[in-house]
């Protein structure tokens, strides 16, 4: 496909700035969804909850 690899080569490199910014952006969304997530399904929210206390518990060190 050459012209993918046409884009590819004229767009600028990515800054690191950029990127974390991308980052954080996709962290807050994904948090939100989770919470939203949460909200939505009190149950299946709280049986995930304790499952991972349950793991955290028998986890090694």
């Amino acid at each position: 496909m050459p012209d993918s690899e046409s884009r590819k080569d004229t767009a600028p490199p990515e800054t690191d700035a950029e990127r974390r910014r991308r980052r954080a952006e996709f962290l807050r969304d994904l948090a939100e969804a989770r919470e939203l997530r949460n909200r939505v399904q009190p149950r299946r929210a709280k049986a995930a909850r304790l499952r991972h206390a349950m793991r955290m518990r028998t986890f090694r060190w």
